[in-house]
């Protein structure tokens, strides 16, 4: 594709986003949220491919629950995915401000933690692809709780733009994921908070760690820089409550230096804990999720080779205090169905 005809067609994406944003700007939220909802129920039936996806993935993570109910969650997951994007997305950075964020927020458990999210000391926040992502870093931003969060950007450089300059209109400063670590350095020497949405797919060369039952490719950089600077780990979300764009923030954990400074491979302790935080998290609203992520996608390397799991990583799962017997059944002989990956 030519330089000219990539742009045209950047500008062409840009405008017809704009133009639709401008067009829901004109209903209240909620109208939007019905509207959005209605045609999100038709795109599940164009769009069997993402459905079937997310109903793969969710009865992959409740093995148990009946497959009319995990159908159903697979649906409504998509219309909830479709909300945020199209609605909320748009709409936060409008509404939210620190005169009335008491109106369609409540603090949920994050009130005990508020006396050191409003100190000046370092610390890393975590969250999934669950809830509201978007509004959890603007709800913080607006409590005085400064946060850098990563973000990956946009092919179309005018859509990321404007996005940019949504998020920062409400004091949420954005990073680049890409060759970010000096910068995250010094924000973290400099007393400040990094946000990472921590739930996606690392690759063959991840650090695979339990989540829903199953291994799932993990990230090393955030459990490195907590263990490097020794700042504690917090995992949060942002509970939609109802289609009235009411909202709970939820602290699920917080990962302490001296929690993992005790076990022999503290890197896999803390990669697992604030993955079981979010796997928490997701639990708060499992409709909220987006099932459609391929977060199993890569297999752990004795996988792939058809050979059983190292000795050395059943002890490192054994140690995890919080795993059950039957949790450590289902890790050790691990029954899993393909996922559609494309």
């Amino acid at each position: 594709m030519s330089a000219a005809i990539k742009r045209l067609t950047h500008l062409s994406q840009y405008a017809l986003v704009r133009g639709f944003a401008g067009l829901f700007h004109l209903f209240e939220g909620e109208q939007n949220m019905r509207t959005t909802a209605m045609f999100a129920k038709l795109f599940t039936r164009l769009g069997a491919k993402r459905l079937l996806r997310a109903g793969v993935n969710i009865r992959r993570a409740f093995p148990e629950m009946p497959e009319a109910q995990a159908n159903q969650l697979a649906e409504d997951s998509v219309v909830s995915m479709l909300q945020l994007f199209m609605v909320e997305s748009m709409l936060t950075p409008q509404r939210l401000h620190a005169r009335n964020w008491a109106d369609s927020i409540t603090l949920g458990s994050v009130g005990p933690h508020m006396d050191f999210l409003l100190s000046k000391q370092p610390a890393i926040l975590v969250t999934g692809h669950c809830g509201n992502w978007e509004l959890l870093g603007f709800a913080l931003a607006v409590l005085d709780f400064h946060l850098t969060a990563l973000a990956r950007p946009l092919d179309n450089p005018y859509l990321d733009k404007w996005l940019l300059d949504m998020r920062r209109r409400r004091g949420l400063s954005i990073l680049s994921k890409w060759n970010a670590t000096q910068e995250l350095q010094n924000i973290i020497l400099d007393g400040g908070r990094v946000g990472f949405i921590a739930d996606q797919n690392a690759g063959d060369d991840g650090l695979f760690v339990p989540f829903f039952g199953q291994l799932a490719s993990s990230y090393k950089s955030i459990g490195l820089l907590a263990m490097r600077y020794r700042i504690p780990i917090f995992v949060g979300t942002a509970v939609r409550e109802t289609n009235r764009l009411k909202y709970r923030l939820e602290m699920v954990d917080r990962i302490n230096p001296e929690d993992w400074e005790a076990f022999e491979d503290p890197l896999f302790y803390i990669t697992a804990r604030f993955n079981r935080g979010i796997e928490t998290a997701i639990r708060m609203a499992p409709e909220q999720y987006l099932w459609v992520h391929r977060r199993w996608k890569n297999r752990p390397k004795w996988e792939r080779e058809g050979k059983p799991m190292p000795e050395r990583v059943r002890e490192k799962l054994r140690s995890l205090p919080w795993l059950t017997e039957q949790e450590l059944d289902r890790l050790f002989n691990p029954n899993i169905e393909t996922v559609p990956t494309s």
